[in-house]
């Protein structure tokens, strides 16, 4: 296979930036809330989203060395996910 079109990598750095936007709108419930578990859910789609924009910069950009760094903060934001579940377990359930 030969290097990527340009309309090729044009349109996935253009996926890229809509995904970034989309993400930026996602901040808005990291800073409303109302609660924790709202705040932790929106900073792991958030962190989802930045390995999607990196994949995407990577194919984009023919830059395979970019899935690196995603793949590396992927694991980044499971373990952030797994220690903020931990520290705001509660015993008692959760109350619906």
């Amino acid at each position: 296979m030969g290097p990527m079109s340009d309309l090729a990598g044009t349109v996935l750095l253009a996926a890229a930036a809509v995904v970034v936007v989309l993400a930026a709108l996602v901040l808005y419930r990291v800073v409303a809330g109302p609660t924790t578990h709202d705040r932790v859910m929106a900073v792991n789609v958030i962190g989802t989203s930045i390995v999607m924009v990196l994949a995407l910069i990577s194919a984009g950009l023919d830059r395979p060395e970019y899935l690196d760094i995603a793949i590396v903060y992927a694991l980044l934001n499971f373990v952030l996910s797994l220690v903020v579940g931990r520290f705001t377990y509660d015993a008692e359930g959760v109350d619906w």
